[in-house]
This record gives structure tokens, C-alpha cells and sequence, in this order.
């Protein structure tokens, strides 16, 4: 079977979010750039605090699940549903905000690297207000694998295969079925990987250059850029120019209408302006 193709690429851009965080954002960068069910994904990385030291005070959400990776650094969950969680280097977070969930993620450093993503994953409209709920993922919790051709692979969510045995991640049972890896290439270095028919699949080249598909049909991808994958079968990535470092995500798309405003994501407008009027009469939840 042919290996996946790099369809589209997607170059984060510049931006600000949370109480004035600099990052990089190129899934929902604007309205379009959306690969169902995943709708944002954004980048932060600097070793200035005035970058990250604001952080992201008290929001809401309605409507999707958020995952926080981080690589370097420390930030703290706190929610009004009595959660709290520290965000460690290697460590994650799994929120799914359901019918309403208000919380807050704040750097717990004032100086140093403060690293890692944050990726939205829409929910099916029939699950869109279900009670919120919250994971915190411990950096022991995700498993870190050898790959045959050389690199590492940890497993945040859903299964990959190596070589004879099966590796699960720590986050199952998601409706979407997603897969969430962090792939690290040496210079040279190749990933072959099996994705289920019919899911959407995108890869984030977040630190050094891919050539994505087969040798001969390859197409690189430049590094803070996320490339599109289209067709079926497995997906090929090598490292273009040294070593690499990238996130590969799947899932099951869910083929729904998306009515998005702010931190609100249901399917209809009617029903955006239902989450509205809930926050500010504080019902949200």
C-alpha cells in the first residue's frame, strides 16, 4: 500500500493568547485551516518570561477537548471544579470541557524555558455537553519508545505498532480514537506508521526539516509548519537535513457542522450564543 501524501502545509504564525503568551499557531490560524476533528494547535517556546510569565488566567470553554504537552517548564491547572495539576516537562493534560469548564493555566517559573503545545479536539455534537472532566498526565504515565531505524517515539495517546508489540499511550477510549505521538529523528533517521482507514491525519515539524511519503514522491516539510496528510494507508517521514523532531496526530473525523467563537465550539450559531449568554449568567457549567 502506498504511503500517505503531504497534501497541505500549514505555517504557524505569530500571535498572542491568554493575558498577552507569545506563540506560534498554525491549525486555527484562521477559520479554514482545520483538519477534522482537530481545530487549533498552537506552539509556545521561549527562554524570556515576559514571552510566558502573564499566562493564561481564569477562561472558559465549551464544546471540544484540550491537550497541553509540555517539553520544558512548569504550569499549573487549577479549574472551579476543585482540580489542580502541575503540567511538567515530558508531562500532559486532557481536559474535556463537555457543557462548560472554567480554568486557568499559569507558568509556575520566572525565568528559564518554558516549552510546549497546545492542540483542541473537537467533541461530536452528541457529547458536546457532557460534564466536564480533567486528566493529569505524570511524564512516567507516557510511554517512550526505540524505533527500529533509530529515534524515540512517546505515546500520548492511542496505540503505534514497533516492530512485534503493540505500545498504547495512557489516553484511551476517546470517541475521536486519537492518535498523539512525539516522534524524535537522528539525522537520516525514518518513521514508518500505520494510521486507520478514513482517519484525518496532520504532522507538526516542530524542530528540524521532513520529507514526508515515500522516497522519490516525498515532499518536505519546513520546520513550525504542519503538514496535511491525504489518502489512506501508512504514513513515511524521514529527517530532510539532521535531526528532527515532530508531533504525528490522527483521528476520526466527525464530519459536523463547526460554529466556533472564541473558546466556544458547538455546531450551530443558536447555540453559540446559548454558551455566551450560560457564561455570562454564570450557568456555563
Amino acid at each position: 500500500m502506498s504511503s500517505r501524501r503531504l497534501q497541505q502545509i500549514i505555517p504557524s504564525v505569530a500571535t498572542l493568547d491568554g493575558a498577552g503568551v507569545s506563540l506560534r499557531r498554525s491549525l486555527g490560524s484562521v477559520p479554514n485551516a482545520r483538519v477534522d476533528p482537530f481545530l487549533m494547535l498552537d506552539e509556545f517556546s521561549s527562554d524570556d518570561p515576559d514571552d510566558y510569565i502573564a499566562g493564561f488566567p481564569s477562561h472558559p470553554h465549551r464544546g471540544f477537548e484540550t491537550v497541553t504537552y509540555m517539553l520544558d517548564g512548569h504550569m499549573l491547572h487549577e479549574d472551579h471544579l476543585g482540580n489542580r495539576g502541575d503540567l511538567l516537562p515530558g508531562g500532559a493534560q486532557w481536559m474535556t470541557a463537555g457543557r462548560g469548564i472554567i480554568h486557568s493555566e499559569m507558568p509556575q517559573q520566572e525565568s528559564g524555558r518554558l516549552r510546549g503545545f497546545q492542540l483542541w479536539i473537537n467533541l461530536p455534537a452528541a457529547e458536546k455537553m457532557k460534564p466536564a472532566s480533567y486528566c493529569d498526565i505524570r511524564p512516567e504515565q507516557i510511554p517512550t519508545v526505540v524505533l527500529p531505524s533509530g529515534g524515540e517515539a512517546r505515546v500520548i495517546a492511542g496505540s503505534i505498532a514497533v516492530g512485534d508489540r503493540e505500545v498504547a499511550g495512557p489516553v484511551q477510549g476517546i470517541t475521536t480514537e486519537p492518535l498523539y505521538i512525539d516522534v524524535h529523528l537522528p539525522a537520516g533517521g525514518r518513521f514508518v506508521q500505520a494510521l486507520a482507514d478514513g482517519h484525518s491525519a496532520f504532522v507538526y515539524a516542530y524542530e528540524g526539516k521532513l520529507a514526508i511519503g515515500a522516497e522519490g514522491e516525498s515532499r518536505d516539510l519546513p520546520a513550525q509548519s504542519a503538514g496535511v496528510l491525504g489518502g489512506e494507508g501508512p504514513i513515511e517521514v524521514r529527517a530532510a537535513d539532521g535531526p528532527a523532531h515532530f508531533l504525528l496526530l490522527a483521528a476520526r473525523p466527525l464530519g459536523e457542522p463547526v460554529a466556533q467563537y472564541g473558546p466556544f465550539v458547538m455546531n450551530t450559531r443558536e447555540e453559540i450564543e446559548q454558551a455566551v449568554a450560560d457564561y455570562r449568567a454564570n450557568r456555563l457549567t
